[in-house]
């Protein structure tokens, strides 16, 4: 699952380099690990210093920061699946001609005009982010939403949630904090979201379950734990194989 504080925070500069940095550390934007400075590390038969390690985690671990993005569903792009295959090929440097005879769309014209619309797209994002500045500079308290998980499968209403709301609900369903037993899983789309990004969250990130191993560590907040992994899954919080023999928090 992409960090998505970490992404919010992150200028285009570092999302486009995968990680931010801070006094102590580099930190990756997609999945959170974090390289402390002054280590060397040993890669390959190398030693690299931490920003070059980080680089070569970004390399292996999500390809590119490119390939981390193409791939995100269309509330985070913005992009029509027929852009996003077009994009990938113009990243990986295919012609035109290459594009529409792989791809099977229109003719050779049909491609340039891809180039141009993604080009219009470009200058509105960088005007709608500029408004967006001088809007948040004018708001004197203005109000701060939950980010959205990037693998979310249904992005509606229903993940319009305030850090106030989401605090409300999780002292509300959670009395005992996030570590004791939910009181109930509740019927409230907008509740149900809240919910099982806290369950997601204290699952191990990096861990490949068997389903008795999740069950049994969702089972520590609720016992009806089918119904629990069956939402974990259609929200797009946990991914699995086909066959059920291993499932994951989704990244």
């Amino acid at each position: 699952m992409m960090e998505k504080d970490i992404f919010e925070q992150a200028t285009v500069e570092q999302l486009v380099k995968g990680f931010i940095e801070d006094e102590q550390s580099y930190t990756c934007i997609f999945c959170g690990d974090v390289i402390e400075k002054g280590i060397i590390y040993p890669h390959n038969e190398r030693l690299l210093e931490a920003q070059k390690y980080m680089e070569v985690h970004i390399q292996t671990q999500h390809q590119s920061s490119f390939h981390y993005f193409i791939q995100l569903n269309k509330k985070m792009t913005g992009l029509t699946e027929q852009q996003s295959h077009v994009m990938k090929a113009f990243y990986e440097g295919k012609t035109d001609q290459q594009i529409q005879q792989e791809l099977a769309i229109g003719s050779a014209s049909t491609i340039r005009q891809y180039r141009f619309a993604l080009r219009e797209k470009e200058r509105q994002a960088k005007t709608f982010l500029a408004m967006m500045t001088l809007l948040k500079e004018q708001e004197e308290n203005p109000v701060e939403y939950v980010p959205i998980h990037a693998t979310a499968t249904m992005v509606d209403e229903r993940y319009h949630v305030t850090r106030e709301e989401e605090e409300e609900v999780l002292r509300k369903l959670f009395p005992n904090g996030l570590e004791g037993q939910l009181v109930r899983f509740p019927k409230k789309q907008k509740q149900k979201v809240i919910v099982l990004r806290a369950i997601t969250s204290m699952l191990d990130q990096t861990k490949r379950y068997t389903e008795q191993e999740l069950n049994a560590a969702i089972a520590k907040y609720d016992p009806d734990y089918v119904t629990i992994r069956r939402y974990l899954i259609e929200y797009g919080f946990v991914d699995r194989e086909n066959d059920g023999s291993a499932y994951w928090v989704k990244k």
